[in-house]
């Protein structure tokens, strides 16, 4: 019984032109992992069995969650079954071929009934790639991607076995996925669309047209008795190798937008992700469009450089490949110190609660992690948040800075949110040491401050885990600035307006404020045992 398989148009393109150098760009949920990823391994591990090859993510995490579950999910919608077409992180059962070059650990490896393996390479494992001789190369969530570590590490490595597989049009194939990206560094594979020749694409796709055409006259001849001529499967043959030698050589760059997979998403999805995304996000993440970003916000010095990716391999290779993102707490962070305390700044509000999470180290503040809460889940609901998170954190002890705003007291509430924060963590188990910064700081002081600690001329400069503040990281670059009476201010003029489909409450300037009295508290207000943290450098 044959079950059949929906591929939208973009889909089915990049699979019929099969170029050795493929990059798509794409919305969200358009299929890049479940229909284009995974025909690109299937092909290439069908092709040239007993090969190696390896699939490229930033982070073992992103890689453990996203990236092999998906591909996973396709092979056992496809028919492919785990245990008899393929193993994962195991060595392979006895009656599976062996590959050409076996591999010296199998612990993030996919091995094939064929012999062929895939080998997880995350860019956050230095040397994953080294000593590898790969045939193949899948590069997932390419946005995120140190294009420096991939061409220095890991391309090289994409020499194929050439007495193998040379005359193979898939042999060195290499496949770049992403969504658009919306900093300069990440838009390194853009550049692959001036490497294309249109050209060539043109005389791929005429030629299936052809190859289509001469094999349904073959079928058309088997269905009605006939054998078919011997001059028409010469022709057939001749140009199957013909296309493949166009592929071998073939660039194929194309961008799409989430809408192009209308069919299967729906209406309400493109709905739901306007509503949900800001407005730079769904113009890149769905509609897949290129938009520069300026240079002109309140926290105008933040780079790149000034993101980390804070994983502990190790405890993600014990959770094995099946695992939910909800389920990886504080005991898979390697930037958390573990018998210090936990500093935090925040930032309360009637819809939306603020916690964000830090330690100082020697000369940098690493920003842990961040938390939020809506509508009718309040402060003991984010604390209570922060102490599963934390469950396993050695020092039970948070260092509270809180100013003025966390103090007040009116008719209609004669509860301070400081004493609410104070007694829900000491309720969990926590001590809680209080540090009062005062008034809060002005915004043409604090700009200043903050922006020079981004350059490194303040006593800490800031360093975000990038994973555990994905909504504080939007919101921190869409924080507009203003010029006011005293200088330079945040733009906070949206905080006042209902939550809408463009303008999501977590991607407002709230959570900012809380960033900044975590960062001025620990740079003016430091607590003397919080000033001696175990050196060490991410």
């Amino acid at each position: 019984m044959k079950n059949e398989v929906y591929f939208n148009e973009p889909q089915l393109l990049t699979q019929w032109i099969a170029a050795n150098t493929t990059v798509i760009v794409a919305g969200r949920r358009t299929g890049k992992t479940d229909s284009i990823a995974a025909p690109f391994l299937l092909r290439c591990i069908q092709r040239m069995p007993g090969s190696t090859g390896g699939i490229v993510v930033p982070t073992y995490r992103h890689g453990l969650t996203n990236t092999i579950p998906g591909v996973l999910t396709a092979f056992a919608r496809w028919g492919y079954k785990e245990g008899v077409h393929y193993v994962v992180g195991k060595v392979p059962p006895k009656h599976f071929r062996q590959p050409i070059i076996r591999p010296r650990s199998f612990a993030r490896v996919i091995s094939f009934w064929n012999g062929s393996v895939a080998v997880l390479l995350s860019q956050d494992r230095t040397g994953t790639a080294n000593s590898l001789t790969l045939s193949w190369l899948l590069v997932d969530e390419a946005k995120f991607i140190d294009y420096r570590k991939l061409k220095d590490e890991t391309i090289p490595a994409n020499g194929g076995i050439k007495s193998f597989f040379g005359k193979r049009a898939c042999n060195h194939s290499l496949m770049i996925l992403s969504d658009m990206p919306q900093t300069k560094r990440g838009s390194w594979f853009l550049n692959y669309e001036k490497k294309m020749d249109r050209e060539l694409i043109d005389v791929i796709k005429g030629s299936l047209f052809e190859y289509w055409r001469l094999r349904e006259k073959v079928r058309a001849a088997a269905s009605s008795g006939s054998v078919p001529p011997d001059h028409l499967i010469k022709q057939i043959r001749t140009l199957d190798r013909q296309i493949n030698q166009l592929r071998s050589v073939a660039t194929y760059y194309k961008e799409y937008s989430s809408i192009e997979n209308l069919e299967l998403l729906g209406e309400n999805y493109i709905r739901q992700m306007k509503r949900d995304l800001t407005p730079l996000t769904f113009q890149t993440s769905i509609l897949c469009r290129k938009i520069g970003l300026a240079r002109d916000g309140y926290y105008s010095c933040m780079r790149e450089s000034h993101l980390y990716d804070g994983d502990d391999l190790g405890v993600l290779d014990a959770m094995g490949y099946d695992v939910a993102e909800e389920d990886i707490l504080s005991s898979a962070d390697r930037d958390l110190r573990r018998d210090m305390p936990i500093c935090i700044g925040m930032d309360y509000g009637a819809n939306i609660n603020w916690i964000v999470a830090g330690q100082p180290v020697n000369d940098r503040l690493y920003v842990l992690k961040s938390f939020y809460t809506k509508y009718e889940r309040k402060l003991p609901e984010l604390v209570a948040d922060f102490c599963r998170y934390y469950a396993a954190h050695r020092c039970k002890r948070v260092i509270f800075y809180y100013d003025a705003t966390a103090i007040g007291r009116n008719a209609a509430n004669p509860t301070t949110y400081h004493s609410v924060v104070h007694d829900s963590f000491t309720r969990f188990g926590w001590e809680v040491t209080d540090v009062y910064i005062g008034q809060p700081k002005r915004h043409d002081m604090k700009y200043l401050m903050i922006n020079q600690a981004f350059k490194g001329r303040q006593r800490l400069t800031p360093y975000l885990n990038r994973h555990n503040n994905e909504e504080l990281i939007t919101a921190m670059q869409a924080a507009g600035v203003e010029r006011g009476r005293l200088g330079f201010r945040k733009d906070k003029s949206g905080e006042k307006y209902a939550e809408s489909e463009e303008d999501l409450l977590e991607y407002r300037t709230d959570g900012t404020d809380a960033f900044d009295t975590l960062y001025v508290g620990c740079e003016e207000f430091p607590v003397s045992d919080c000033d001696f943290f175990a050196s060490g450098v991410l």
